[in-house]
């Protein structure tokens, strides 16, 4: 046996709540719905998974640790998290402003790799994200079994339902902006949207080791 039956469910659960719960890979999720539309919006949310992919590994191979204990890794990557969401931010807005780009609508579309590295760069840059997990993994791992399928096991399932659920948030706000083809409400999502954005920064920048 890799892994207790009633373990993996309770972390199902757990998965769940984590990837409904909004933050900003709910945001770029959505932006990218109104966008590129759906499905090809979900191009963000593969690269989300990559990063996700690298967190669980970053946990696996111990340096997740290393990055709770070091304070300047700790802030350098903290920061990079800050700042690129806030870099979002800004284009979102900045979308919201360009008349042409709200003529244009979906029909805008970003390439998949420049999507795939947006979500990577949302989750991979983001060191609560790894704290989060460094705290909660090890209480789904039972170390009588071999740990190596156990993390197989985890990093599947917390990325088969992330995924799942970024594509819902991508369907949801590709089917809402068929209510909003007024330019002038469109404005007001992508910009909206450049706010949530900084807000998550926001929150990001008052996250402090241990806290």
């Amino acid at each position: 046996m890799t892994m207790h039956p009633e373990t993996w469910l309770a972390f199902l659960l757990a998965s769940c709540a984590i990837s409904i719960s909004p933050g900003a890979g709910a945001v770029a999720s959505m932006t990218s719905g109104v966008r590129n539309g759906f499905p090809y919006g979900t191009w963000t949310a593969v690269g989300q998974q990559l990063g996700l992919a690298l967190q669980i590994a970053v946990i696996g191979i111990g340096l997740g640790a290393l990055l709770a204990a070091s304070e300047l890794a700790f802030e350098a990557v903290r920061w990079f998290g800050v700042l690129y969401l806030v870099w979002l931010g800004i284009q979102q807005w900045r979308a919201g402003a360009s008349g042409e780009a709200l003529r244009a609508g979906p029909g805008a579309r970003q390439g998949p790799r420049g999507m795939v590295m947006r979500g990577f760069l949302v989750n991979a840059s983001n060191p609560k994200a790894t704290v989060f997990m460094l705290a909660v993994l090890p209480q789904f791992l039972d170390p009588a079994l071999p740990l190596a399928p156990q993390y197989a096991i985890l990093s599947a399932t917390m990325i088969g339902v992330d995924i799942v659920v970024m594509g819902i948030y991508t369907l949801l706000a590709a089917r809402l902006l068929a209510f909003w083809r007024d330019p002038r409400h469109l404005r007001r999502v992508h910009r909206g949207f450049g706010v949530l954005f900084v807000g998550a920064a926001a929150l990001l920048a008052t996250f402090r080791q241990g806290g």
